[in-house]
């Protein structure tokens, strides 16, 4: 292949129609089995009299091709119903589909010409989002090159696509990164380039939490896991001041969810406090679960008076509940804890806090507390994927009108072992506790807020939290004089730094989070300080 015979054109002659056909039966077909074998070996796509074509080709063949249709319904609005609801702002997005590359052309320009003279289209046509449907095959590098994954993954069996969208003007981001690829580099090195996360969870592990994840996963069925886990709930109760855990397989949604079957076995009505996006989600996990509740709700970001604390908890019946979050992730607030397990205890109400984002961050004292909450991850520095439920009373009453899988009673009965379990996400959270010095760790997270504080107290963002009430953890940043921010994390991560930006509670909000989470060095933060001045 000789790179300066290569021509990127709109395919306008019937010959290049026919070689668009045929490339499409070759790669649709035969390559990924979209769609059934014919015996003509062509494959004219279902919006080809709408369609325009971009081809590359190597003299008089064309060996790569997509289409681009700007009209609806696009393909993807038969996958995915309500479309729009998933898309970010635009107003004249294009589908850009049946990206296809002769495989002895792949390592080469023609990815690059393509998208390059597709982006030149863009403008003049109008486009604001151009949405595709990447197979699954190749997510890595669609997400290297700067499309965002949206909505779930579509097709089936061996034809997976996960819709995802680029807007034109970082047209830079995805031809640079293409120009890389071109010039032969290894891929993987490419992915491997060094990313420093600010993300509230997962955090970056250490090397020794690596190794215990990395090795031969062994039953859980064996003495050897249950010394393990036993291992890890010593670890995790120390830590929190708790009698007693049960660790799971699965999201800190999931630990809350058993709470919550918890909080409602005896039908009496009990208060969610809500102040932001994940006491919210306490809320909705109650009336899921039916239960009969009042809700206190302030402003995001505001911190609760204990006064209204106390008058709403004076309205619950004895024998209820209060159930609220701790650290509230969404805000970077930290909302009471002794105070409110003390009111409700003179109430004779039981207490159940979300302690995810608080605990292995802060000091959490969940002493006289009936259930908490909280994950491997975050704060506890291992991988996620476990969720952990306190539980004041050493035996529970099963519930037999619940899954088993979600009563807590029943995993208590079987010891903490009541599904199959993961040897390698337990290794790793025993392994971060016994390695970790958390005493020093809270020292360190709140000296790096402090500072962290102070050098962007004149910068172009304002922080939303303040004072005692605001955890070290997690800074909320609100962009000053119209700015975005959520051009201001993508920005952030063409330059290797990966902030909190994308959850939708954030993107309404135009907000942008650094979580201290990694307790980063203090030359990492004067670096993303520098880089949030630009």
């Amino acid at each position: 292949m000789n790179v300066s015979d290569l021509i990127c054109k709109v395919a306008d002659s019937p010959d290049e129609i026919e070689q668009i056909h045929r490339l499409n039966y070759r790669t649709f077909v035969e390559e990924i089995p979209q769609h059934p074998p014919n015996p003509e070996r062509r494959l004219v796509d279902k919006f080809h009299a709408e369609n325009s074509y971009l081809v590359i080709k190597d003299g008089e063949r064309v060996v790569g091709m997509f289409a681009m249709r700007d009209k609806r319904p696009f393909s993807l609005d038969a996958k995915l119903p309500a479309l729009d609801q998933y898309l970010p702002k635009c107003t004249h997005p294009v589908e850009v589909r049946l990206l296809a590359v002769e495989p002895e052309y792949r390592s080469g320009p023609v990815l690059r010409m393509l998208m390059d003279n597709a982006f030149e289209q863009a403008p003049r046509n109008g486009w604001d989002l151009v949405i595709i449907s990447a197979t699954t095959r190749q997510l890595r590098l669609y997400r290297h090159l700067g499309f965002e994954p949206f909505g779930p993954i579509v097709g089936k069996d061996d034809a997976l696509f996960q819709p995802m969208f680029v807007r034109p003007k970082r047209v830079g981001t995805v031809l640079a990164t293409l120009a890389e690829i071109s010039k032969k580099e290894n891929l993987d090195s490419i992915l491997r380039r060094k990313i420093v996360s600010f993300l509230p969870g997962p955090v970056t592990v250490t090397p020794r939490v690596l190794a215990a994840v990395s090795v031969q996963p062994f039953s859980h069925r064996s003495a050897l896991f249950h010394d393990m886990l036993d291992e890890a709930r010593r670890g995790v109760c120390k830590l929190a001041n708790a009698p007693h855990c049960q660790i799971f397989p699965g999201s800190g949604t999931l630990a809350n969810d058993i709470v919550a079957l918890q909080l409602g076995r005896n039908h009496t009505p009990g208060l969610v406090l809500v102040n932001g996006e994940f006491g919210k989600r306490l809320a909705g996990q109650v009336k899921r679960a039916g239960m009969a509740h009042k809700v206190l709700e302030i402003a995001w970001g505001q911190e609760f008076s204990l006064d209204a604390i106390r008058d709403a908890l004076d309205t619950v019946p004895v024998g209820g509940w209060v159930w609220w979050v701790h650290h509230e992730t969404s805000t970077g607030i930290i909302n009471p804890l002794r105070e409110i397990i003390a009111m409700a205890r003179a109430r004779q109400l039981t207490s159940a806090v979300d302690a995810i984002s608080a605990l292995g961050n802060i000091a959490v004292d969940l002493d006289g507390i009936e259930f908490a909450t909280a994950v491997s991850g975050k704060g506890l520095c291992g991988y996620p994927g476990l969720g952990i439920v306190f539980h004041r009373n050493a035996t529970i009453e099963q519930r037999l009108d619940i899954p088993s899988y979600l009563d807590l009673g029943y995993w208590i009965l079987q010891n903490g072992v009541g599904f199959t379990h993961s040897s390698n996400l337990v290794a790793a959270l025993a392994t971060s506790l016994a390695e970790q010095d958390f005493e020093e760790r809270f020292k360190v997270i709140a000296g790096r807020d402090a500072w962290l504080r102070d050098a962007l107290k004149d910068s172009r963002f304002e922080i939303l939290t303040h004072g005692p009430g605001a955890c070290p953890a997690v800074l909320t940043l609100i962009p000053r004089h119209g700015a975005n921010a959520w051009e201001t994390g993508l920005a952030l991560e063409d330059e290797g730094f990966v902030l909190s930006y994308r959850s939708n509670y954030l993107r309404e909000r135009n907000w942008l989070q650094i979580s201290l989470m990694g307790a980063p060095s203090l030359e990492t933060l004067s670096t993303l300080v520098s880089l949030l001045g630009r």
